[in-house]
């Protein structure tokens, strides 16, 4: 039976269809190679038994059928750099010639191929160092490589290919909000899959990509790929879009399993100029660096940007956030050394906004105290709510809430309660100079649903840097005491910052609680940024009320009045465990 050919808009923007692998490798030992450090690793081999050592692997994007084009991430190519007197790697561009002779790609991608080769259609010149050289004329001449052969045959499930590389670039707009944020006093790590080999010497090598090219794709009728990539201009997106991410995780380890995976999230932030960082909830796992994440708009995917570190940490604490770099600036990287030539075809999607959650981060608070911060919620005209902790024993605050994406208001604070530190409750009250007179009050919520989606909002691990942060999940659990709530879990993702935040209902936007803390493995020193807790809403209802009408903090005191359970069960005990230390 024939196979039905895949209609020419599904093609066009299925992610798994432009979706691939790229490893790189050596091909037998040669001088002047430069792998983190290890001068040695790669031993000379026969031409007659060539021996294939020292692979990496990440995914990558079909960016286009016809020119055989392909984007990755660049990291994988530094261990293969040349040994010069100047670090290639902060060079403004590199070409193949920066890199050593046997240096193989391969490119792995579901469907067949053919050994069809593309016209040439990259002008690029390059100078003794292997950058790019802007005052060649050459640079206006056709580069035409010779492609190597390919294998004979054509694999229905999944074929293989080898590559050539075009250029390795990095991204400015990336690379400067990158340095930005990502200071090194505040002990950044990037996850390396293979942590003894080092390969990730700088963090700035993240803000690399390459360009490749490869025969054209195309077998019979059916089509790999598609004719070419729809994408979303980054500076249209916003906070709490669905986002999509379809890569291999772990490269080439296993591809029937692992080739093209899904993973979904949301927009949980985005910064630096037309939002060249993205940051997403979507989990992601390592390999999956060069791989797509887009914006799913009437059955048809658009890519946003490629992913460049899965997994991150700040000091000890896992982050649970994946970055990723905007596709815009990305191509507008391309255009500009390749003076205008296009790669994209179809126009961009123009992504529409949420209103309903744009009012949401207007409610959220950055609250500073010395150079102790956190998050808060406003509840009242003059009144947010936030953590004990948050404060630390501070009588007053400084409070900034974000008017919009480039100005925030900035408030004094004067903190009316704070319960005690053995209380089972980690509550403060602040109460405002002035009202809150243009912020709309979010609704309380009356009730809770094991299982609902739900949104957190906070400052955490940037601070006001590029705003609050949003994460998304589901309510895990109620825990009750009394048939009452008393705690709260989630499985969005929470870190340093984001303690007193707001949990929303993500359905109605409606407050159903305030986070308190993440889960730590005391013994391991191990973050669990997908398991949280809060405090309920519902707890400080009628003393808020109260307090409205009265203006008397002590009607907050009965917050330190709760029993030995209950203190035990936010100290992640339970009645069962007392007898044991708590690992959490």
């Amino acid at each position: 039976m024939r196979t039905p050919t895949p209609s020419r808009l599904s093609a066009m923007n299925s992610p798994e269809r432009c979706s691939c692998i790229v490893s790189a490798s050596l091909r037998s030992g040669g001088e002047g190679l430069r792998v983190a450090g290890d001068e040695s690793r790669f031993p000379g081999t026969s031409a007659a038994e060539p021996q294939w050592d020292g692979s990496w692997g990440c995914s990558g994007l079909l960016l286009d059928r016809k020119r055989g084009l392909v984007l990755c991430h660049g990291q994988i190519f530094f261990p293969f750099l040349r040994q010069t007197k100047q670090d290639p790697s902060r060079q403004p561009l590199l070409l193949p010639g920066a890199f050593h002779a046997h240096l193989q790609i391969h490119i792995q991608f579901p469907g067949a191929c053919s050994n069809t080769q593309p016209k040439p259609v990259l002008p690029l010149a390059s100078n003794d160092a292997g950058a790019l050289d802007p005052q060649s004329e050459s640079r206006n001449l056709d580069y035409s490589p010779k492609l190597p052969s390919l294998t004979a045959g054509l694999v229905k499930a999944q074929s293989s290919s080898q590559a050539e590389m075009l250029m390795v670039f990095p991204c400015p707009e990336f690379r400067d909000i990158f340095k930005s944020l990502f200071s090194k006093s505040d002990k950044w790590h990037f996850y390396n899959e293979d942590e003894e080999q080092e390969l990730q010497a700088d963090p700035l090598d993240l803000v690399w990509f390459a360009l490749l090219r490869c025969p054209g794709w195309v077998a019979g009728d059916a089509v790999v790929g598609g004719e070419t990539l729809r994408y979303v201009r980054s500076e249209c997106l916003r906070k709490g879009q669905p986002l999509f991410s379809c890569a291999s995780p772990f490269a080439s380890f296993c591809t029937e399993i692992f080739m093209n995976t899904f993973s979904k999230g949301i927009v949980s932030n985005l910064a630096g100029e037309r939002n060249a960082m993205i940051l997403t909830d979507a989990r992601c796992l390592p390999g999956t660096e060069g791989g797509g994440v887009y914006i799913k708009s009437q059955d048809l995917y658009y890519l946003a940007g490629l992913i460049v570190a899965p997994l991150c940490w700040k000091a000890s604490e896992w982050v649970g956030l994946t970055l990723v770099c905007s596709i815009t600036c990305i191509l507008e990287t391309i255009r500009r050394i390749l003076n205008g030539f296009e790669i994209f075809g179809p126009p961009p999607l123009t992504a529409p906004g949420s209103h309903a959650l744009t009012q949401l981060l207007g409610t959220v608070a950055l609250l500073e105290s010395d150079r102790v911060w956190g998050s808060g919620v406003v509840v009242g005209p003059r009144l947010i709510i936030t953590c004990r902790h948050v404060l630390d024993r501070a009588p007053s605050v400084r409070v900034k809430i974000q008017s919009d994406s480039n100005s925030y208001l900035v408030l004094k604070g004067r903190v009316v309660f704070a319960t005690k530190e053995d209380s089972a409750y980690d509550v403060a009250v602040v109460e405002l100079e002035e009202d809150l007179s243009s912020i709309e009050i979010p609704t309380i919520a009356s009730d809770f649903k094991m299982g609902e989606d739900v949104y957190i909002i906070g400052y955490g691990v940037f601070g006001c840097t590029c705003g609050p942060s949003v994460t998304a999940g589901i309510l895990s659990a109620v825990i009750t005491m009394e048939d009452q709530p008393v705690m709260l879990q989630t499985t969005c993702a929470v870190h340093a910052g984001a303690s007193g935040g707001p949990v929303f209902r993500t359905k109605t936007g409606e407050l159903l609680g305030i986070v308190s803390s993440n889960a730590r493995n005391n013994n391991r020193g191990a973050t669990y940024p997908h398991l949280n807790f809060s405090f309920p809403i519902t707890v400080l209802c009628p003393l808020l009320s109260a307090y409205d009408q009265t203006r008397d903090a002590t009607v907050f005191e009965g917050l330190n009045k709760g029993n030995e359970h209950l203190r035990a069960l936010w100290r992640l005990q339970g009645r069962t465990s007392t007898p044991w230390r708590s690992k959490l």
